[in-house]
């Protein structure tokens, strides 16, 4: 009986064995559907110039404000609205101003009288003390108040040019000509002092503000011709280095520089993210080896590229990115020039995924 049951036992667990030996030997040879791919190798530059992240703007722009509080009574502008200089833009509440323009403009009519008065006895007296009719006392006296109503003259109407000018701020108008950017009001709002109100630009005159890092800076000259990419578009102009920041305190360590771009028919606009190419000198010339970023794989703060195997399956591979050139980013480790990567996929791509290389 005992021998009876041994063998069978033997029996089960030579069936078990085979059992699980078969399992990986079929998931190893299951036939999956490759997945189409195209690859390519990285390029190789001669890196002359470094490359740096900037935004289009225009050269002549300005934010109106006020500092006067009230509520806006009229606005003659919209955004996209072409205007001229001088020209009414936008009307504030300006009662109380009025009414002081009222006060300043009696007081100033009241120290004209005087002033008048006092001048008309001060000539009196000049003749008078001129035929020894009036004595140095007299004259002295007479003299004192004919300056002192001319200077209260002067200060009534020094208190209506400070008011003129607080109107300037209640009726805001176009320092230049140009056109309505922006509008951030609307009629019945209250307009607080710095609040923004409209913003103007001159078309067709842009330029693009950079940041520089401090490792960069001195490879910036003033006066040298750059190469600016759009990133919208794809196009490529021509710029000079116009200005160049000598403080990045106020900055986070990032000095500002801005490119003047030559005058063309681009379709550019402001607020455009742009791509600056800055030559460098010859003792910074180096090798690198530049990939497309819609290869770059992100995982977190991580980046990768899928390159083939010698079987043909994918391989996500980590590296390590320097600077952005055009639509291409370098890499600093993790490929190299002869290697291929994958660029395209035709469906979903994963670690180990069999491939179907296109040519």
């Amino acid at each position: 009986m005992n021998t009876k049951l041994y063998i069978i036992g033997l029996l089960g667990a030579t069936s078990l064995f085979f059992s699980c030996g078969d399992s990986p030997e079929k998931n190893t040879t299951e036939n999956t559907t490759p997945v189409a791919v195209t690859v390519n190798t990285p390029t190789e530059s001669d890196q002359s110039f470094i490359t740096f992240s900037g935004k289009v703007e225009a050269v002549e722009n300005a934010t109106l404000s006020t500092r006067n509080m009230g509520y806006v009574t009229q606005i003659n502008a919209k955004v996209g609205d072409k205007v001229k200089k001088g020209q009414l833009l936008i009307a504030i509440n300006n009662a109380d101003l009025q009414a002081k323009r009222a006060q300043v403009n009696a007081g100033i009519t009241e120290a004209q009288a005087a002033f008048n008065n006092a001048q008309k006895d001060y000539e009196r007296y000049q003749a008078l003390f001129s035929e020894n009719s009036a004595t140095q006392k007299e004259m002295d006296d007479i003299n004192a108040r004919y300056e002192m109503a001319k200077a209260r003259l002067e200060a009534a109407k020094q208190q209506k040019n400070e008011i003129n000018a607080q109107f300037a701020y209640s009726n805001i108008t176009a320092p230049f000509s140009g056109v309505v950017t922006d509008k951030n009001v609307e009629v019945g709002d209250m307009a607080n002092p710095g609040m923004p109100l409209l913003s103007l630009q001159v078309p067709g005159n842009f330029e693009v503000r950079a940041s520089v890092p401090e490792s960069e800076i001195a490879s910036v000259e003033q006066g040298k011709k750059v190469d600016v990419l759009i990133k919208s578009s794809g196009e490529t102009l021509e710029g000079v280095v116009s200005e160049i920041s000598t403080s990045a305190s106020n900055s986070g360590g990032q000095y500002t520089v801005k490119i003047a771009l030559d005058q063309n028919h681009a379709e550019i606009y402001s607020g455009m993210y742009a791509s600056i190419q800055f030559p460098t000198t010859a003792s910074d010339k180096r090798e690198m080896i530049l990939i497309p970023e819609t290869a770059i794989i992100n995982r977190g703060d991580l980046q990768g590229i899928y390159t083939p195997s010698e079987q043909n399956t994918a391989i996500l591979r980590w590296v390590r990115l320097g600077r952005k050139v055009g639509n291409k980013v370098e890499v600093l480790s993790g490929l190299s020039a002869g290697e291929s990567y994958i660029t395209s996929v035709e469906g979903k791509l994963y670690n180990g995924a069999n491939l179907s290389i296109q040519q």
